[in-house]
């Protein structure tokens, strides 16, 4: 029996599981089945359940749930040898003023450089330091947020990419990438919520670059639905990529749309499900 909890993959057996725990039947049917299939936004403990009572479970988001947040992405980056701008991670204002000081002078990564809150996606949270009045201004941001409970941040080194970043998105074993290009080529963010054009056809070397790369750090952590930014700076020759974020919420406008992404969504579901029962017979 397939088990799905994803609203729009019908199976032998249909839970919708939005907005609440799992509950004793939910495990009763996980228990029952012979792979299940769960939601882009499933909770931990939904996903915990599936994985710990059976075998087979789409998608892997072991990576998603043991490396929370941009800080653990960061972590995750670094146990894997994937090539990222560095960055300095601070779980609260009081570590980083404990690192710096009450008035930071010069920091580690310079200046201009990137300030990221540990939450959001997309482009949401990211602010372009380019002075420390710049620094200052976001660090009192972020003792706002810790006192509504939402702590941690990041700095990371500026990599001059003109404006563009390479979207490389995953869905099972299916490779998709495109461009995301701002108008202007000294641009800061381009996420396409702030502006940002989509282009499929050029640098198509630079394309087969990012997802190579992306297809091999999803080889050592198993993940098999998200949406990479790769970047290669602007400033280097035969400029290597480095790996920016991960997100597991993505866009679907590149990918030609919801309706395109739901069926190659499907597709690709599908061709799991054949290959893990072929495996499992």
């Amino acid at each position: 029996m397939i088990v799905s909890f994803h609203p729009l993959f019908e199976a032998d057996k249909n839970i919708i599981c939005a907005g609440r725990e799992p509950d004793a039947d939910d495990l009763a049917a996980i228990k029952a089945a012979e792979a299940v299939v769960l939601p882009q936004g499933c909770r931990q403990s939904l996903y915990e359940m599936a994985t710990a009572n059976c075998r087979h479970v789409f998608p892997n988001y072991k990576a998603r749930f043991n490396f929370p947040g941009k800080i653990g992405q960061i972590k995750l980056f670094r146990e894997t040898n994937t090539a990222h701008p560095a960055a300095e991670l601070y779980p609260s204002v009081t570590d980083f003023k404990q690192h710096y000081g009450e008035a930071p002078g010069d920091i580690s990564s310079g200046l201009p450089c990137v300030f990221k809150f540990d939450w959001g996606g997309e482009g949401e949270t990211v602010y372009l330091i380019n002075s420390r009045d710049d620094l200052k201004e976001v660090l009192k941001k972020a003792a706002v947020f810790e006192n509504s409970g939402q702590k941690g941040f990041l700095l990371q080194e500026f990599v001059p990419a003109e404006g563009k970043t390479v979207r490389v998105a995953i869905i099972g074993q299916k490779l998709i990438s495109y461009w995301r290009i701002q108008q202007s080529t000294d641009g800061f963010m381009s996420s396409v919520s702030r502006g940002a054009h989509i282009d499929t056809a050029s640098q198509p070397e630079l394309q087969n670059t990012a997802r190579a790369f992306v297809h091999d750090f999803c080889g050592k952590t198993g993940i098999d639905l998200a949406g990479f930014d790769v970047i290669f700076s602007a400033e280097e020759e035969n400029s290597q990529p480095l790996l920016l974020e991960i997100n597991y919420f993505f866009g679907r406008k590149g990918l030609g749309g919801s309706d395109a992404y739901y069926e190659i969504l499907k597709k690709e579901i599908n061709t799991w499900l054949s290959k893990t029962l072929i495996r499992q017979d």
